[in-house]
């Protein structure tokens, strides 16, 4: 695979990132950025094609509609990032302009319970900057004519800087400009983690193929196999693979507006593609933890849950045909669907990137931004995320993230 050597050239390296996907690359590229970091990095990825990553099978979406105020702030240095890519690769002029697609999200209330969590949201939102307004169903009918609105109680929509952007581009160039400032990748698994004898740091990993690597920080950007990874330095972390279905459309009648990201009731969502094309997510009611290597369909998925509840709201979409139709994983935190980042507080240099719960992507570069501030200068130098670290996971206190689709 190309850009990716069979063994580590070196036997030693500062900074050892396990997962290569776009958290591992954001990481290893921000730590090339960073003036007071002289060491070399090795990203260690299982898998060189990323055809199951959730970098790859993502609905590549960003929004600022979340319930906590970090996650927004993030998601804000996110939509920041992917519209001046340029500039933050150094002015490179192979590096294309990106835009967002703002077609925005639409969170749908049929319940005063959660109307009162959307109006709660909004009026956090809006502290932060964000653009989300409250619709009554006629005001969602008269901006939407499409929806069918007689059951709901109230939507939360923002169209700035929300909505579809090329994830798959801002990923590549994260880890060809690493390539290219002379980070390491290595196809290959960690099997193992060396530990010191009091069991307080890491000391290198082993990698399937028998190769030992000493090091000076381990980061477990290892996506669903997060639990696994941690479990080899002797650490629990509440990370399931979860499976999640996706399938594209053709509508006979494409609506006569851009679909908003639009997140039912029911917890099915469907959005815009473009030429009268649709994407529509979802998953099965019961919902438990899978292989890592579970991508099957679940064929009845569609029919029993996921076209009734899209052509239920939007009526054109009694008329529609399934182009094409896969299932990924999400990492999903069982504790609280928020993010785990930051040191161990017993194993000081294992560091966590994992957790995402459905809204990694997006967040990816203000993650490897935080992580490599705190490998380099042992603090965040911009947004904290202190919040994230693991002693909340070891207390059990939940720091919950309820805008989860």
């Amino acid at each position: 695979m190309r850009g990716f050597a069979a063994e580590p050239v070196r036997d030693t390296y500062d900074v050892v990132i396990i997962g290569g996907a776009i958290m591992g690359s954001s990481t290893a590229w921000w730590l090339t950025q960073d003036s007071g970091f002289k060491g070399r990095v090795l990203v260690v990825e299982r898998d060189p094609t990323y055809a199951k990553a959730a970098t790859t099978l993502s609905f590549s979406c960003i929004r600022q509609q979340f319930s906590t105020e970090l996650n927004i702030r993030i998601s804000q240095f996110g939509a920041d990032f992917v519209q001046s890519l340029p500039d933050r690769m150094g002015g490179d002029p192979r590096v294309p302009d990106l835009k967002i697609q703002n077609f925005g999200y639409l969170y749908l209330a049929d319940t005063d319970a959660f109307a009162d969590t959307l109006r709660a949201n909004q009026a956090l939102q809006a502290t932060a900057g964000a653009g989300t307004r409250i619709l009554m169903p006629d005001q969602i009918a008269a901006e939407y004519p499409f929806y069918t609105v007689d059951d709901l109680v109230l939507g939360s929509l923002n169209t700035l800087d929300e909505g579809y952007f090329d994830g798959s581009t801002v990923f590549d160039w994260f880890r060809r400009k690493a390539v290219e400032a002379g980070v390491e990748y290595v196809a290959g698994e960690v099997a193992g983690i060396d530990l010191a004898p009091g069991g307080e740091r890491v000391t290198g990993v082993t990698l399937a193929s028998g190769t030992k690597v000493a090091c000076g920080v381990v980061v477990n950007a290892s996506g669903t196999r997060g639990a696994k990874i941690a479990a080899m330095a002797g650490i629990t972390l509440p990370i399931q693979p979860r499976k999640r279905f996706n399938w594209v459309l053709q509508a006979e009648r494409p609506l006569d507006r851009p679909l908003p990201l639009t997140i039912d009731p029911s917890g099915v969502f469907v959005r815009e593609v473009g030429g009268g094309t649709y994407m529509a997510g979802g998953h099965a009611d019961h919902d438990p933890a899978v292989d890592f290597d579970d991508f099957a369909m679940d064929h009845g998925l569609w029919m029993d849950k996921i076209w009734p509840a899209i052509a239920t709201r939007i009526p054109a979409f009694e008329a529609v045909k399934v182009i094409s139709e896969w299932a990924g994983q999400y990492d999903f935190n069982t504790l609280d669907q928020n993010a785990v980042t930051g040191p161990h507080p017993a194993v000081a240099n294992f560091l966590f990137l994992n957790g995402f719960s459905g809204h990694g992507l997006q967040q990816s570069p203000a993650m490897g931004r935080a992580t490599a501030e705190w490998i380099v200068h042992g603090s965040y130098q911009t947004l904290d995320f202190s919040p994230f670290h693991y002693e909340r996971i070891a207390a059990g206190k939940a720091l919950v993230e309820g805008a989860i689709i």
